[in-house]
């Protein structure tokens, strides 16, 4: 008989690693099921954090319905945030856009209705009416309408007990234009959802905020994942 086999030593065995999917295939993975693009904002204004992003942060990579959610961070910049929402549609193809920034005082969150082609590029500004401004497209409509089923978002906010209401302005600074810009993108896909969602200060900033009303992470991640739900029912329904 010949000498035992020895046991293999696994720790001297070749470690064979699994190569991490690349992100054009990541992309086309989600783009399969249908990505919900989720943006929100840099902190701004002094500000160390911007609850738009933190909300999307949170919801990333998130399946709600069958949307895979996908959050993209835009700088607090017209021009650059425009460009960043245009190459994220383009990347990801996504069958909804919900777009989503801070606007402090405001006590609700705020289902937008319109954007306006029209862009002032500091925010200290807007209380002209943007008068001054320049269009956010050249040659482009006046305004465009939020394509998101807001009253449905409006009623499931409501049964949450969110406190929610419609807006006829998203000003007209960054978020504006952002929702300006997604929806002119989108021009070519009427069967494409987006729109925009405001949200208050959150609850830590009320330190520096202290007359403004807030609400809590939670309570706007919770509001955007209803409207999410929402996004993505209105697609099944017309799929």
């Amino acid at each position: 008989m010949g000498k035992p086999r020895r046991a293999a030593n696994r720790s001297s065995a070749p470690q064979v690693q699994r190569a991490r999917p690349r992100p054009a295939r990541r992309a086309r993975a989600a783009r399969a099921r249908g990505v919900l693009l989720l943006s929100g904002f840099a902190p701004f204004g002094g500000e160390r954090s911007n609850p738009s992003w933190e909300v999307a942060a949170r919801l990333d990579g998130r399946e709600i319905g069958r949307l895979v959610v996908k959050a993209v961070k835009l700088p607090v910049s017209s021009p650059r945030a425009v460009r960043a929402i245009a190459a994220a549609i383009r990347r990801w193809r996504p069958r909804a856009v919900l777009g989503l920034g801070q606007a402090g005082g405001r006590p609700a969150i705020s289902l937008e209705k319109v954007a306006i082609n029209l862009v002032e590029r500091r925010a200290g500004r807007e209380s002209d009416g943007g008068v001054a401004g320049t269009p956010v497209v050249r040659g482009a409509p006046d305004a465009l309408f939020a394509r998101l089923p807001l009253r449905a978002i409006l009623r499931a906010l409501e049964r949450h007990g969110i406190p929610a209401a419609l807006s006829l302005s998203a000003g007209a600074y960054v978020c504006n234009s952002v929702m300006y810009a997604t929806l002119h993108a989108l021009r070519a896909r009427p069967q494409a959802v987006a729109g925009f969602i405001h949200l208050p200060y959150a609850a830590r900033q009320a330190v520096r905020h202290r007359q403004a009303p807030s609400m809590t992470l939670e309570l706007m991640t919770a509001a955007v994942e209803a409207a999410a739900a929402e996004i993505a029912r209105a697609i099944t329904a017309h799929a």
